[in-house]
């Protein structure tokens, strides 16, 4: 049995066993095991998980280079499966895992993209099944609670292969238009503007229509022409209460007739009661709560952004205290087992409510059955929660007493008073059955007002005031809004849109403003501009509707997944081939917008060699940091320093391999410093460097800034295996993966041997001042100079290793793993870098 989580195959394997269930770990997940019964049949038991997508959808490595690849080429390019997360190995530890098994039962999320992960499972686990592999099951749950998982287990169903499928169509068709948009857009922009304050100009066939709501909001609040306005607002005596009252003119544009009004009013004594109303009104309680409702009540309500409302939602589904938090449904199943939520929430502070609704019985209102998933509901009480998942959760169980808690039912009260020619009336409320406002407290109606007046005379004038106005514009759209028309014309999924809309903030086309609400930057501006200057329908949603219903259809299994993704690419490509074609007018916003390497202030203290034309590159040291080469008119990108802060100079040396000017980089509060080359770190061509990587994670044999001729011995300390190599200044080993650093002996010089040591690392050599040298050291000193060089390992020689500390102050740094480690598997190769690659390009378009 595999699960999506390990978390999830943890709380089925208690379930299913009783709590008896072994634990074990051959791999990255833990595998729990126990005996019972399976279809009338004894059995034994494996249940694991994988953590998330085993594969990833990506191009082959000829098309990863943005400089040997013309984005055009990408729409017909081919596309491969490589693992998500090399160093896990889930591949190979399912194989072993199923190796053997008559029985295959898939428990990943019950939506598309758990249908996804399930036939990659299968094509790692069917193969080693016993009897052809022929049972495979899906078990379709919506709850990590008992009698959900043991109903599932009783009714197993078959994969779907069709939703499957129309997940690697959303991949294949987001990754080829988003990186071809994106690698060019970035390049273009990038390379003649120094002040984007973005490390990428991205495109997404969702993201950009996400962000396009935002301009045109902020458009219309360009636009908006504000006038003023005055209102007349008496105030009167009926039979003992005071009431203010509201003009049924709302109000007068033109001052002097509001002058003239106000004049006539003011000279009447007394008001007369035209009539006194009394209407039964009733506000309707919630339908069954889905993911799009969640999201918004959290981001307008709760006060908190859709991502990180969703990431509380996954954690408390996880942990069992709310059913699945992914549904379009708004309507309970014909057979959903009220009683037993009800039950679970007994000792809850609602347990006057909870009785209410059991005796009262339930009618819950019918939204839409989406036949994906129940309504979100709770599952259990809760238990100590805190932060953001117990404000979700509170909402959750709120959400749900109040779908069974009958309508607020109130008496509306309308009086209508007449002072001179003008009309004016009051509206008061009463309240006669709370329902489910009893829970939903915030949406109570408050009752004011002094009630039905049959006739009342002599309601005196008290005042009469002209209170002057301006009209507003609307304001910018909150994520809440943005999530209602994003719903509306179907940008993205329910599981999605946080996603899309927390990438237009990380992107920098918006930014987060008061009362959660999104405005845009110059850059987003002058992004959504250009797209509808050059074709409209790149920002509009409608193309993007129109692909999520093709993907749909191939989910229903009335498209092929090779005509969708044909279609869809085909419009695209010729979208893409105008684009570039009419870039111009989106630079042309670009210009008024943003400064050129030319006008900008250049840091004329680093300027490395550019490979290419032997000329000096410029430094532009404003967000996100480049080096341009003017004769060239080509950028390269360079680390984008964070909390930790850091530095970039210019290296003495040269690159071997390209001839580009080395930069020295020290990063961090505690001064990592490394090596790298500009044009390897945008462009690299050794066999498994990646972009983003540093000269310390270079594999070529001969570099002297290379892996091969930096490192010492392998960390042990991340999951990467990296290596701890010799800084810039020769005073500590830091690893080129991991935060781990080793601070070594103060010496007047460091360097690396090429002999090793018997436990597997390189030797130092270390050359001490006498007079400055440890204490510790005076036995192994040269009396007869004023130096003395020692060749030692950090590992094993017994004064050295003793002044060695990590940057925790801890003495006798050991290797983990014990000695004899050899040299590190891969020496951190194949890690991914410091820069920008597709992965982060593709991720959610």
């Amino acid at each position: 049995m595999v699960a999506e989580k390990p978390s999830i195959a943890d709380s089925i394997a208690k379930i299913l066993s009783n709590n008896q269930a072994a634990v074990r770990r051959s791999g990255r997940t833990p595998v729990h095991e126990f005996s019972g019964s399976f279809q009338s049949q004894s059995a034994f038991f494996k249940v694991t998980s994988v953590t998330g997508h085993v594969y990833k959808t990506d191009f082959t490595r000829e098309h990863q280079n943005w400089e040997a690849t013309n984005p055009l080429d990408l729409f017909d390019a081919p596309i491969l499966k490589s693992e998500s997360d090399p160093k896990a190995k889930m591949p190979k530890y399912l194989m072993n895992e199923g190796k053997g098994m008559d029985v295959l039962v898939l428990w990943l999320d019950c939506d598309r993209e758990g249908e996804n992960i399930a036939f990659e499972v299968i094509q790692n686990v069917q193969p080693v099944l016993s009897n052809s592999g022929r049972f495979v099951f899906r078990a379709r749950f919506s709850a990590i609670t008992k009698p959900d998982i043991m109903r599932a287990m009783n009714n197993l169903t078959f994969p779907n292969k069709y939703e499957a499928l129309s997940v690697d169509a959303r991949q294949e068709i987001d990754l080829k238009v988003g990186v071809a948009f994106t690698r060019f857009q970035t390049k273009y922009f990038q390379g003649k503007y120094a002040d984007l304050d973005s490390s990428l100009v991205s495109y997404g066939p969702c993201q950009t229509p996400t962000l396009g709501f935002c301009v045109e909001r902020y458009d219309e609040i360009q636009q908006f022409r504000p006038q003023s306005f005055w209102k007349i607002v008496p105030t009167v005596d009926a039979n003992g209460t005071s009431l203010k009252l509201s003009w049924e003119k709302k109000r007068e544009f033109n001052k002097n007739v509001a002058v003239k009004i106000e004049s006539e009013v003011k000279q009447e004594v007394y008001a007369k009661l035209i009539e006194s109303k009394i209407k039964p009104a009733s506000k309707s309680r919630p339908l069954p709560l889905n993911t799009v409702e969640l999201l918004k009540v959290c981001s307008k309500n709760l006060g908190i952004g859709p991502h990180s409302a969703m990431n509380a939602a996954e954690h408390l589904y996880i942990s069992g205290y709310i059913s699945y938090p992914r549904t379009e449904s708004s309507a309970y199943p014909q057979h959903f087992n009220f009683n037993e939520v009800l039950d679970a929430l007994r000792h809850s502070k609602w347990q006057k409510e909870i009785n209410k609704i059991i005796s009262e019985g339930v009618n819950p209102k019918k939204g839409h059955d989406a036949g994906d998933h129940p309504p979100i509901t709770p599952m259990k009480d809760d238990d100590g929660l805190s932060g953001n998942e117990k404000t979700v959760y509170n909402y959750v169980v709120q959400h749900f007493l109040g779908t069974l808690l009958g309508d607020c039912k109130y008496k509306k009260i309308k009086t209508k008073f007449q002072i001179g020619n003008e009309l004016f009336s009051h509206e008061g409320y009463r309240v006669e059955d709370p329902g489910f406002t009893s829970v939903m407290t915030w949406l109570k109606v408050e009752e004011s007002g002094p009630g039905y007046l049959e006739s009342a005379d002599n309601i005196r004038v008290i005042s009469v005031r002209l209170e002057e106005g301006v009209t507003t514009p609307p304001d910018y759209l909150s994520e809440s809004d943005l999530i209602t028309l994003m719903e509306k014309h179907g940008i993205g999924t329910d599981a999605s849109i946080p996603t899309h809309i927390n990438n237009i903030i990380e992107r920098n086309y918006t930014k987060l403003g008061n009362g959660r609400t999104l405005v845009p930057t110059k850059l987003g501006i002058a992004l959504v501009h250009g797209y509808y200057k050059i074709d409209k329908d790149l920002v509009l949603p409608k193309v993007r509707a129109s692909i999520e219903q093709s993907i749909s259809s191939i989910a229903k299994g009335t498209h092929s997944f090779e005509y969708v993704v044909n279609q869809s690419l085909s419009v695209f490509f010729n979208k893409f081939s105008n684009f570039i074609k009419q870039i111009t007018l989106m630079d042309e916003l670009f210009e008024a917008s943003f400064s050129t390497f030319e006008e900008i202030q250049i840091n004329s203290k680093v300027k490395p060699i550019c490979g290419r034309c032997r000329r000096y590159m410029k430094y532009i040291n404003i967000r996100p940091p480049r080096l341009y080469c003017p004769i060239c008119e080509e950028t390269y990108r360079l680390p984008t320093f964070k909390k930790t802060g850091g530095k970039i100079r210019e290296h003495s040396e040269v690159c071997p391999i390209d001839g580009f000017g080395i930069l020295a980089v020290s990063i961090g509060t505690n001064a990592k410093s490394y090596t790298l080359c500009p044009n390897c770190y945008n462009n690299p061509t050794i066999e498994n460097m990646e972009v983003g990587m540093a000269c310390n994670q270079c594999t070529h044999q001969t570099c002297p800034f290379s892996v091969h001729k930096v490192s010492v011995l392998p960390c042990g300390k991340c999951d990467d295996i990296g290596m701890l190599c010799l800084d810039l200044h020769g005073t500590r080993l830091d690893c080129n993966i991991c935060a781990n650093s080793l601070i070594l002996p103060k010496a007047k010089k460091i360097k690396i041997l090429p002999k090793l040591a018997e436990t597997g690392d390189h030797l130092l050599s270390f050359e001490f001042v006498n007079s400055e040298a440890p204490a510790e050291l005076k036995s192994l000193l040269d009396t007869s100079s004023s130096t003395t060089v020692i060749e030692a390992s950090v590992l094993s020689h017994p004064v050295i290793s003793a002044l060695v500390d990590d940057l925790n102050g801890r003495k006798r740094y050991t290797r983990g793993g014990g000695r004899g480690g050899g040299r590190g598997r891969g020496r951190g190769r194949g890690r991914r870098g410091r820069g920008i690659s597709d992965d982060q390009l593709k991720m959610s378009f």
